[in-house]
């Protein structure tokens, strides 16, 4: 029988799978308009979460007492899914998934302003090591003015968003409520694309493309589990394994290779990342013995 951090570890790891799986899909999908894509992501990412709600509720399900908050949390999730699709089928995987790390130093930042948290001394530091990383892993596209560099960091500014709006959320909505309405407004968002001259699917690619809904819908579920399960601490590091997936997928299936200052800036965002996380934990810590006393 496997205990609660054990589960938790397995969820996460599962999770750091099935996204990184998905973010190949995507890679691979650039014959096919992004609104078709999204629509795909959207329609299909609502079939797990059906099968979560409670029986009590399927004829309401989808009330809410902060429709604002849901409509904020979505808007920005929609900014980042859609950055993120342009930047996976326009940069190499690798590239991509190191700058999306960086998420965490936007959400420090928002932090201040949204939820007014106190920012010290150890925490700035990281987002300075942090941005410092993200302009080496960018320095390509500085110097040749390559725009879809841009969008990783659009994903993370949405990300940021996202992580604060679900903190908020979740104090009060269930955690299949917060996916349901994030995928439903990706597939409303699907619907005005079909300008875009939408391309029949093949038999397999049909496949493919559902698999980026069933995939991410799942993983956002898993990942859920597994911080309810599991001491955050132990969990969190596997997601850096996406960076090793990504750099395996990307050689096998692309023939990319890394660069030098790719590899090192993802180190540097990964270490901001890492104290950050690691600054929480302690400040947690030290909220919940004073609180004690």
């Amino acid at each position: 029988m496997l205990s609660k951090n054990q589960l938790g570890f397995f969820y996460m790891f599962i999770s750091v799978c099935a996204f990184s799986m998905m973010d190949v899909i995507v890679k691979w999908s650039d014959d096919y308009p992004v609104g078709q894509v999204l629509f795909f992501r959207g329609f299909c990412g609502i079939i797990p979460i059906l099968f979560l709600i409670p029986r009590d509720r399927y004829f309401d399900f989808y009330k809410t007492t902060r429709p604002l908050l849901h409509f904020k949390r979505c808007l920005a999730g929609l900014v980042s899914i859609v950055a993120i699709f342009i930047a996976l089928r326009n940069l190499p995987l690798a590239t991509v998934v190191s700058i999306s790390f960086a998420a965490p130093i936007f959400t420090t930042i928002f932090s201040i302003f949204l939820l007014n948290e106190r920012v010290g001394l150890y925490r700035w530091l990281a987002v300075f090591v942090g941005f410092l990383g993200i302009v080496i892993i960018s320095e390509p596209g500085f110097s040749s003015l390559n725009i879809f560099y841009i969008y990783p960091i659009v994903f993370c500014l949405g990300l940021s968003y996202v992580a604060i709006a679900i903190r908020k959320l979740s104090s009060t909505e269930p955690v299949w409520l917060i996916s349901f309405f994030f995928s439903f407004s990706i597939l409303i968002l699907s619907l005005f694309s079909f300008y875009q001259n939408w391309i029949m699917p093949s038999f397999i690619d049909l496949f493919l493309l559902s698999m980026i809904g069933i995939l991410g819908g799942i993983a956002n579920l898993w990942l859920s589990q597994s911080y309810k399960l599991s001491e955050v601490s132990l969990v969190t590091p596997l997601k850096y394994l996406a960076l090793v997936f990504a750099i395996i997928f990307g050689y096998f299936i692309w023939d990319e290779i890394p660069t030098s200052k790719t590899l090192m800036g993802s180190v540097l965002v990964i270490l901001s990342s890492f104290i950050i996380f690691r600054r929480e934990i302690f400040l947690n810590k030290n909220t919940s013995v004073s609180s004690h006393e």
